[in-house]
């Protein structure tokens, strides 16, 4: 019998092993895992290059503080901020902690240009921002805060494409919008360019910030580094984490130079974030990310994934409604049961997940293979057939 708590309703699989887009079961199983820890392994598993800088970096040092300099911590900053609109980037341990830290940037903004009652948040009802007690209520999920009261004040909320509710969700005490560029957790629906581009007017108008968080969507995940590029704007704050440390627990936020100035000695702090071992690795991702041609390749991987599964709904309209999502963050939302179609997607040796709006989610690594997207499209077709 387990002595872990049961928060988690675990499928009855474990893995010795995995490699590239593939895991192996401890029964001897060989499976095409297209969760990759829900957008975490942005290389896919035991990838060489991160394992060697890992190793290099373990035989150094793994941990100092943040009362000293880290020299890798100081060169992984530098290359977000020279690829983003970032002047300035503070390390976490995983997304919940980073757009923590994104609320917390955004009010002490306000606090130290004198503007103390100027601290509420704007979210989308039902988006998903982490698992602590900030960050879900900031979610505004009923089910994600059942339990865990009182509330945590501070947030407001607008329905997902519901304009004329934003407009007037906004107050004289609102701090900032935050919202998913593209929103994994509730069913991979993505925020159109000209929408970001909106709420970006908004915010100029009103004189408050734009918080847009990047956690399971940035990184590559979309086929830019950053997702909200597309709409070629420039946010304030971006919480990222998931894919920047490719398996290896990495947060960080990247703001822009008026709001990190409110960010002084003492304002915020973390033990683990920064820490030369999970720098080490962050540098060696963005390496590989950073090659020429490996975003453009993403993008179209994409295209002809997402041609792939459109055929598929094409052949089968009573089964997948929709396909959904930018780059590799995709999902089909189904007609009939998810939980079944991902069950037998699995005994077909391809693994998924669950998302809102009864959408699977499917999170292939950044650098899958054409062969590898074909196998996954043949198994979803045999699925669509099965269940026909």
């Amino acid at each position: 019998m387990s002595a872990l708590v049961r928060n988690y309703n675990r499928r009855k699989i474990a893995f010795k092993k995995g490699k590239g887009s593939f895991l192996y079961s401890t029964d001897g199983k060989k499976y095409l895992d297209f969760v990759q820890g829900i957008a975490v392994n942005s290389l896919g598993h035991a990838n060489p290059y991160l394992i060697k800088a890992m190793n290099k970096q373990a035989k150094k040092v793994w941990h100092v503080s943040n009362a000293f300099v880290i020299p890798e911590g100081e060169r992984l900053a530098k290359r977000l901020t020279q690829k983003t609109f970032a002047d300035y980037v503070v390390f976490q341990n995983s997304g919940a902690e980073a757009t923590e830290a994104a609320i917390k940037a955004a009010r002490r903004y306000f606090y130290s240009i004198g503007k103390t009652k100027k601290n509420r948040i704007l979210c989308i009802k039902n988006s998903f921002h982490g698992r602590t007690l900030a960050t879900i209520f900031a979610s505004g999920s009923k089910k994600m805060t059942e339990g865990f009261g009182p509330k945590v004040p501070g947030f407001d909320h607008f329905d997902f494409a519901d304009h004329k509710g934003l407009k007037k969700a906004i107050t004289k005490n609102t701090a900032a919008i935050m919202c998913e560029t593209a929103m994994g957790e509730s069913g991979i629906k993505v925020i159109p360019e000209w929408c970001l581009k909106g709420i970006r007017k908004i915010c100029n108008e009103k004189k408050i910030l734009l918080i847009l968080d990047e956690v399971q969507c940035g990184i590559g995940r979309s086929g830019k580094f950053l997702a909200f590029e597309y709409a070629k704007i420039r946010p304030d704050i971006v919480p990222i984490a998931k894919g920047i440390g490719g398996g290896f627990p990495i947060g960080a936020v990247l703001m822009n130079k008026k709001v990190a100035s409110a960010m002084t000695p003492g304002s915020h702090g973390s033990t683990f974030g920064g820490n030369p071992l999970a720098m080490s690795v962050g540098n060696a991702v963005l390496d590989q990310i950073f090659k020429k041609g490996f975003l453009k390749n993403v993008e179209l991987n994409s295209k002809y994934f997402i041609s792939g599964l459109k055929k598929i709904k094409y052949d089968y309209p009573k089964i997948i409604k929709e396909v959904r999502g930018i780059g590799l963050l995709l999902g089909i939302q189904l007609y009939k049961d998810q939980n079944k179609f991902i069950k037998k997607l699995e005994e077909n040796k391809l693994l998924t997940i669950r998302a809102g709006e009864n959408v699977v989610r499917i999170l292939p690594p950044l650098n899958v293979k054409k062969n590898e997207i074909d196998l996954a499209i043949k198994i979803f077709r045999k699925v669509c057939n099965q269940l026909n």
